[in-house]
């Protein structure tokens, strides 16, 4: 009877079919029907095998569950064996086609959006993918065990219905353009993972038990703490869809782990891996060299892209009594030399991060427009003066600016705060002395760190390097147990609910949320609702830009640097790639999906 129900609702329900994708301003690049996405060799051999190396903070794995909250889950689980409803282009923003699902129907007021799953999705373990398996897969990502950003990015899905045996509907809590791409971005695994005997477990006690998804790899040898193998499933049963098509060429995909930067460089030099993307411009500019480079095995080039710049930042945690004058924050900021820094440390190879949105259209610039200051004129009385006028531009130490006049005004903001140097260090009227921590797993970091340190110092701060490991930052990072660390957030063309759980007022007292910062005021939160409910891309943009105002006169990020390029060396003997790289790939993972191996003798 309930089913029929839901079956009856859903057929009267007026639909806005998108059939093969959706596109958040009703713009798919591609028609139905089409064979293939433009950026991938339809043609590319499969075989072989690539050998990556695991990102350097992650130095070991505990776990393939990667979406509880203990543990440490090798690096691309997660994308290489779970597919979901919907798979993005990577030549477009904003938009999603099929692959679990068949199609997708959006109702015309907004509120829930249908997905048929095709009848040939099929898990690991030969089962049907099934509309009770996507329930089950959200039940847990909206559970208690799983990260509380996933319940921040669902916030506005009312629940998610069964309609029949391959049909689910998701119904949202008010219109909002993003949510079909959301709920069809999320990964879907088998009720069958962790069962023992017919018996399930509790989704936090599933460890170690192999995932049951719908990828194209699954988990091959493995040994732990030197290297996990990803091997390709041959009867993989979505290789032939439009979306897969010239993806996933690699038979074996083996990640290795070292746990110490130059170990992995030079493992590289030595031929021990095909392919590295270096984050390092010390490294870049001078370390990269050596006999395979001479011979033309190992090559070094750069990929521009047109992704956002991200949001790349030292965090400042405002619970932290010491931190939560803006004043403070803004002169802690002023202290930092970043033309030095990119001078002397970076090669010039850096731009300077501004806001939240740089490079996208929702960057904000000048004077707010009109709109603007009608979304924020009703919290004018809790907002930083400064957010009414001029976008932020972060201080320069280059002509005519100087660090000298930097650290002046940053004296004068401390003064105004109630903070005065005595016997040579900063301190309060209750002789409090200015003392923070930065914290970080990679005591690489101190390099960096070290010149702001230093011109804190001028000023009567002790800021204090605390290295510590992978684990323990992790863990100190969910309990919010830190006064500074750096982070890289990424951008997008397209910023939605994922906002409220980086700046939100509720997950600011989750733990384990993103927010890093902490966040609270209920001026951001009413615009990250207004961003999120846009009907146009015209109703968008006043909103996020008034959003990036109001985070940077907040002074909680303190904007680090970006580069406009991918900068990775690979192993030219042994892997090919398409002609170009779309616009809006993420570096290795382009390689990941779409490269091949050579079928050639290596001299």
């Amino acid at each position: 009877m309930r089913r029929l129900f839901f079956c009856f609702i859903w057929l009267c329900l007026p639909q806005a079919w998108g059939a093969h994708g959706y596109a958040l301003w009703g713009d798919l690049k591609y028609p139905a029907g089409f064979r293939h996405f433009d950026y991938v060799n339809p043609d590319a051999p499969k075989g072989g095998e690539l050998r990556l190396v695991s990102n350097l903070r992650v130095s070991t794995f505990d776990k393939y569950n990667p979406f509880t909250i203990k543990g440490s889950a090798p690096a691309y689980l997660a994308d290489l064996m779970f597919d979901s409803l919907l798979a993005g282009a990577l030549d477009e923003t904003g938009s999603g086609y099929g692959l679990l699902a068949e199609d997708v129907a959006v109702v015309a007021d907004g509120l829930s959006a249908t997905f048929r799953l095709r009848p040939e999705a099929r898990f690991h373990n030969g089962d049907a993918v099934l509309a009770a398996d996507v329930k089950y897969s959200f039940d847990i990502l909206t559970g208690p065990f799983t990260s509380p950003g996933y319940k921040t990015l669902l916030d506005d899905v009312a629940g998610l219905d069964v309609v029949d045996e391959r049909t689910v509907r998701y119904r949202f809590k008010k219109p909002n353009r993003e949510l079909p791409l959301t709920v069809g971005g999320l990964p879907v695994f088998s009720r069958a993972w962790g069962a023992d005997q017919g018996k399930s477990k509790p989704f936090d006690q599933i460890v170690t038990d192999i995932p049951i998804g719908s990828g194209p790899y699954k988990i091959g040898p493995v040994r732990f703490g030197k290297d996990i193998t990803y091997v390709r499933d041959p009867n993989y049963w979505a290789r032939d869809l439009p979306v897969r098509r010239g993806s996933a060429n690699f038979d074996r995909i083996t990640v290795k782990i070292y746990k110490d930067g130059t170990a992995r460089l030079e493992a590289l030099k030595a031929g021990e891996f095909d392919l590295m993307r270096f984050f390092s411009a010390g490294d870049w500019a001078r370390r990269v060299n050596g006999k395979r480079f001479d011979t033309g095995e190992l090559v070094k080039r750069e990929y521009r892209h047109r992704l956002p710049t991200g949001f790349q930042s030292y965090v400042l945690n405002t619970r932290r009594e010491l931190l939560q004058d803006v004043r403070v924050r803004q002169a802690l900021g002023l202290a930092l030399d970043y033309e030095w820094m990119n001078r002397q440390l970076f090669y010039n190879a850096y731009q300077r991060v501004n806001g939240l949105f740089g490079n996208t259209d929702c960057q904000a610039s000048g004077l707010p427009s009109a709109t603007e200051l009608a979304l924020l004129a009703p919290w004018r009385a809790q907002l930083p003066a400064a957010v009414f006028g001029p976008m932020t531009v972060p201080p320069r130490t280059d002509a005519p600016s100087s660090l000298r006049t930097n650290l002046l005004q940053a004296r004068d903001l401390l003064a105004q705060a109630g903070w005065t140097v005595q016997a040579g260090q900063l301190r309060n009227a209750q002789g409090q002395a200015f003392e923070l921590e930065y914290l970080d797993s990679n005591e690489g970091s101190a390099r960096v760190v070290t010149p702001w340190a230093r011109n804190l110092e001028k000023l009567g701060i002790t800021l204090t390097f605390r290295p510590v490991d992978f684990a323990l930052y992790q863990q100190r990072l969910q309990k919010f147990e830190f006064d500074i660390t750096s982070l890289a957030y990424g951008g997008t063309h397209n910023p939605g609910q994922e906002y409220a759980d980086l700046f939100g007022s509720k997950a600011a007292d989750q733990e384990d949320s993103g927010n890093m910062s902490g966040m609270q005021s209920p001026a951001v939160d009413a615009l990250i609702a207004r961003m999120t409910a846009a009907k146009s891309k015209a109703d968008l943009l006043p909103a996020c830009r008034a959003l990036e105002r109001v985070i940077s006169h907040s002074h909680v990020l303190i904007p680090q640097w970006s580069a406009p390029t991918h900068r990775m060396v690979f192993n030219a003997w042994r892997l090919d790639q398409p002609a170009t790289m779309p616009p809006y790939a993420g570096g290795e993972n382009w390689a990941i999906d779409t490269w091949w191996a050579k079928n050639r003798t290596l001299p």
